[in-house]
């Protein structure tokens, strides 16, 4: 079995990884954090049940490119696939992150739907008699704790009083669960970056004015120290910074002075990356309200053609084909022009 991990990284940059761009900030933060190897080794290490850790061989881990998640779901849940030795035989490790904000009861038939779809691959694919085993792994972070059964058969209506003998032709199987939403400091283990990433999913979303979210801030700017390739260090705060902008509700561009200062006074090689960002999201707000401003100038011209089209008398279908506005739009510009 694998050693306790060094905090030391191999190289600064991300492996690559070909797989759809998704545009959701938890997605980004699991995949570009359990993509390092060393990261996931230290995560299993220490979450795994020994039960379970000593049938590993985490030396053997290695981060395959398969996703199984439908471009349906993939704004709910993201995958990562490991393969690994199981007992001295090739088996996979199986990551499902759930984003939502609640506890999805069918995320159990998702993970075997995605679990037969690996074995059907290798079947298929590799020509195999039998399919290696998996392990899977539910992630989850919501508002609330998870209270969906970890066993399909809890599913399944009065699975505990049917006869084995029925029980047999049922498909059955179990996940681990890691529900981050109640986890203290001191439980939160393992590489500087395993802290990190649990820290921010249990407490981005809870961060309710930026006091709160500077405190969190300050965590992980903590932990992120301990990395001793810096290079690694400030590219993994770019991360970090990308997703407290996208996940946090109470971030303004007013909060850039606040959280640049704070930057500056516990993180200082990271104010490059902090300005950067901040230019960025200023030019985005920027594109957004000429936008929004061409958005409002379409709308007005459609208004004036409405009206004028309603004092000429045409009839209403006539004005819907030429604005494009749906009936119940101009019939609310008709009352208005009549109040």
């Amino acid at each position: 079995m694998a050693n306790p991990l060094l905090v030391k990284e191999e190289t600064s940059r991300y492996p690559e990884r070909k797989v759809r761009k998704v545009e959701n900030p938890h997605d980004k933060l699991f995949k570009e954090t359990f993509s390092h190897i060393k990261v996931t080794k230290s995560f299993l290490h220490y979450y795994l049940p020994s039960t379970i850790l000593n049938f590993l061989d985490t030396d053997t881990l290695k981060l395959e490119k398969d996703s199984f998640i439908n471009k349906e779901l993939e704004e709910n849940y993201s995958d990562l696939l490991f393969s690994t030795a199981i007992a001295g035989k090739k088996g996979y490790v199986y990551f499902l992150f759930e984003h939502k904000s609640y506890a999805d009861q069918t995320v159990t038939f998702q993970l075997l739907k995605y679990m037969a779809e690996l074995w059907d691959a290798k079947m298929r694919k590799e020509n195999l008699k039998t399919v290696p085993p998996v392990i899977p792994l539910v992630l989850y972070h919501g508002k609330s704790n998870w209270d969906t059964p970890d066993k399909l058969s809890k599913l399944i209506a009065n699975y505990d009083d049917l006869p084995p003998e029925i029980c047999h032709f049922i498909p059955n199987y179990q996940f681990l669960l890691f529900d981050f939403t109640d986890y203290l400091d001191e439980e939160i283990k393992g590489e500087a970056r395993v802290r990190i990433v649990i820290t921010m999913l249990r407490d981005i979303r809870k961060a309710e004015t930026i006091q709160e979210l500077l405190e969190v801030m300050d965590k992980t700017i903590f932990y992120l120290r301990e990395l001793e390739d810096k290079q690694a260090g400030i590219e993994y705060f770019e991360t970090m910074l990308h997703y407290i902008f996208s996940a946090a509700t109470n971030v303004t561009r007013g909060n850039m002075d606040e959280i640049s200062k704070k930057i500056k006074q516990n993180y200082p090689e990271g104010s490059g990356i902090m300005m950067s960002l901040a230019d960025m999201l200023r030019e985005e707000g920027k594109k957004e309200g000429k936008k929004q401003g061409v958005e409002e100038g379409k709308r007005e011209m459609k208004e004036i053609l409405v009206k004028n089209s309603i004092e000429k008398g045409l009839d209403f279908r006539v004005i819907e084909e030429i604005t494009g506005l749906p009936q119940k739009e101009i019939q609310k510009i008709a009352s208005n022009i009549k109040e």
